[in-house]
């Protein structure tokens, strides 16, 4: 069965990605792209090879690409460890390292010396080894007479001895994931360094210019960048952070271009795209589109709301909240573009129309019927059942996990089991420690009040949009002692619960025993936060799991149909967290009827955005002066600042921060975002529309130059004039 399984999918490869096909479309496999790929990269201006890109033998620039964090892109751009990433995929370790004494947010940071530079715990950046097809091996074992349930339980077993021989092989860490809906895997060989320290942010004003108004949109202007340092043992492997580490040795590192770029210009995203999903029948589109986006967009409203007003009102809240708000507004102004994409491509209905083609072709074939004659059938019935799961999960932690109390009750929770259960007294006194040291944290970035308006809010919105079925006993018997007036509820509960006060709140965990059990099990966000758990994890998450399952299956078939009947078509693996290459070229749009946009910004359009009654739009007086005095350096072109530009590279969330590279293997600029027109890529590609948006290198040395006065760390750089 290994064999049939593999040469059916091997035997599909090269009609699906043939090099002889010009979209732009895809996020490529690294490891793949001498095979299928590069041929049409060199017709488009690429001067390199595919050795340049992704070799095992020498360095090349896989070696100065990484995962930053856990879901950003960030790229080498000196020898000595610097990274360079987006000021959003680093906000976060900004946020923290910021007080009213020293705000980093709104001030931004330069490290002056490598003793200035801050740890950041928890941050970590991942470097690709190797990657290797072993679909085969993973399929080992299976039979065409075996359940699903067997099917899985043998493929998992087949990663996990695969994931292990290659971590004792390689001494790295070692992950194996599907790619073409779980067709084909390929192990993926990691190297983790987590002693990564902040180097520089420009400020908000800057790095966020234009906030949520501007996101998702173009034309742009946010210098959206940031700069960490990854240090070593002296060994230059990982180490843990200490004072002896020293700055690390990457394999290799991009050099900077300063001769910018123009329309027709070939571009690379090299970096690690999330997920997408444009595989998935319409059955899934009219999920996500017609019945959770739009929950999911009026919850987050009024979160928003509440946020932004709390934010303006208090210098303190905006620097505690800035970091939360920014992370729901993304998806929501995503997610309301979507929507918007999706009507205006009828991608329902096109994928509607590809079902019915596909349909009478597998009827014309009984062995077709056989293999594939229940794919649509039962994908309609899955999804008819998970959309409500699917809808109940997702508000339950939007709304009732969204209450930030409620949040912090849910790891008491966790200690209060351990009391009830008779766990040894060291265990207690550990997960005690743990709930200490992440409340420290939590209530940094914590305002009663702002928390208190949204338990008033959120209380109202779970109960007007789900189901009765769905609401958490809780929930009801607080909307009947209240009788419906959340408000008062809520001053009650905000004024005697120990989950908004540090003091008591680690009073209470450091003295935790029975009678203290006995006490939390009254409080409403206790309550609150056990009762979503048992609904989540025995209710509602089984349900999931087992639908996805069957979906899971379907999938494979479905995947495996479509390249077969539709063999003139550009098919890729959809995106998954791991290292793919997308390429195009520079280029404009029509956004609209008679509605033009050029391909690229200047720091004259951020003049004309100035607004100092604006937190977003408050342009600093020394980028005002640097403008008017037409100080540029040797940044400028023509009497102008470049800031930002378009191409139409294929890129999702995941590709933040990721390098942005010219025919030569040039950095030219970082990508950040997509166009507002576009942004529904990951379900349905729009050619025409679809634009990746990138900061321009040569604005980021001029930052780092001429306003931080940080100069010294371009002498790092390799740096191409």
């Amino acid at each position: 069965m290994k064999k049939k399984v593999f040469v059916i999918f091997c035997a599909l490869i090269p009609a699906v990605i043939s090099p002889l096909l010009r979209a732009d479309e895809g996020m490529w496999i690294p490891l793949l792209i001498e095979k299928y790929n590069i041929e049409l990269m060199r017709e488009k201006g690429f001067r390199l090879s595919a050795e340049d890109i992704y070799s095992v033998n020498r360095a090349c620039m896989k070696d100065a690409v990484v995962l930053f964090g856990g879901g950003c892109t960030g790229e080498m751009i000196s020898p000595d460890g610097l990274v360079l990433t987006n000021h959003h995929c680093g906000y976060g370790n900004i946020q923290r390292h910021s007080s009213l004494e020293n705000d980093y947010l709104t001030k931004g940071f330069w490290a002056m010396s490598r003793k200035d530079e801050l740890p950041n715990p928890g941050l970590s950046v991942t470097f690709l080894r190797y990657m290797e097809d072993v679909t085969g091996r993973v399929f080992f074992g299976i039979s065409d007479t075996m359940s699903r349930s067997d099917k899985e339980s043998v493929i998992r077993s087949n990663i996990a001895l695969i994931s292990h021989q290659a971590e004792e092989e390689s001494g790295y860490q070692a992950e194996v994931k599907p790619f073409y809906m779980g067709n084909q895997y390929f192990l993926l060989v990691s190297e983790k360094f987590n002693d990564v320290r902040l180097v520089g942010a420009p400020p908000s004003a800057i790095g966020k210019f234009g906030g949520e108004t501007d996101n998702w949109v173009w034309p742009r202007h946010t210098g959206d960048f940031s700069l960490f340092r990854v240090y070593a043992g002296k060994d230059n492997r990982p180490a843990d952070f200490s004072d002896e580490n020293v700055p690390y040795k990457p394999l290799y590192h991009f050099p900077v271009s300063l001769k910018g770029v123009k329309e027709g210009d070939f571009t690379m995203v090299f970096g690690y795209p999330g997920s997408t999903a444009e595989y998935q029948p319409s059955f899934y589109i009219d999920m996500i589109k017609n019945y959770v986006n739009p929950k999911m967009i009026a919850v987050r409203t009024e979160k928003i709301a509440i946020m932004e007003e709390a934010m303006n009102s208090d210098p303190l809240i905006r620097i505690q909240y800035s970091a939360k708000k920014s992370g729901i507004a993304n998806s929501w102004k995503k997610w309301i573009g979507e929507n918007q994409g999706l009507e205006r491509m009828n991608t329902i209905g096109e994928k509607q129309e590809f079902e019915a083609r596909l349909a009478d072709w597998i009827e014309t074939d009984e062995a077709r019927r056989i293999k594939y004659g229940n794919i649509l059938p039962a994908y309609r019935k899955l999804y008819a059942e998970l959309k409500d799961y699917y809808i109940a999960y997702n508000l339950t932690n939007e709304s009732i996990n969204g209450i930030e109390a409620v949040t912090l009750a849910s790891g008491v929770r966790i200690l209060d089991n351990l009391l009830k259960s008779g766990s040894p007294a060291d265990e207690i006194e550990k997960t005690k420690a743990d709930i200490i040291g992440a409340s420290r944290n939590f209530f940094r970035n914590y305002d009663k009040g702002t928390d208190m308006k949204l338990f008033v809010s959120l209380m109202k919105f779970y109960g007007e949009t789900l189901n009765r079925e769905w609401l958490i006993p809780g929930y009801m018997n607080l909307k009947n002692a209240c009788k419906g007036d959340f408000e008062a509820a809520g001053e009650k509960a905000y004024e005697k619960s120990v989950f908004v006060n540090e003091s008591e709140f680690v009073d209470f965990v450091n003295e935790f025993d029975k009678s203290a059990s006995k006490k939390i099990s009254k409080d409403p966000f206790y309550i609150m936060a056990t009762e979503a758990w048992d609904l989540l994890s025995n209710k509602i998450r089984p349900e999931i799991i087992r639908i996805n399952g069957e979906l899971a299956e379907l999938n494979r078939d479905y995947m495996k149909a479509q390249m077969e009947f539709d063999d003139e078509r550009v098919f890729y693996p959809d995106a998954n967290s791991s290292l793919r290459v997308s390429y195009g070229k520079v280029k404009g749009y029509f956004a609209k009827d008679a509605v033009y946009f050029t391909h690229s910004t200047s720091l004259k359009g951020i003049i004309e955005k100035d607004n100092p009654d604006i937190y977003d739009y408050d342009v600093p007086d020394r980028l005002k002066e640097l403008f008017h005095r037409k100080d540029f350096g040797r940044y400028g072109i023509n009497g102008k600042l470049p800031v930002c530009f378009i191409a139409d590279n294929h890129t999702t969330g995941g590709n933040s921060g990721s390098p942005v590279i010219n025919a030569d293997g040039h950095l030219i600029g970082i990508n950040f975002d997509r166009a507002w027109e576009g942004v529904a890529s990951d379900m349905d590609f729009n050619p025409e529309q679809s634009r990746n948006i990138s900061l321009d290198v040569r604005y980021i040395l001029f930052i780092i130059d001429k306003l931080a006065g940080a100069g010294y760390l371009l002498d790092e750089l390799s740096i191409i004039e």
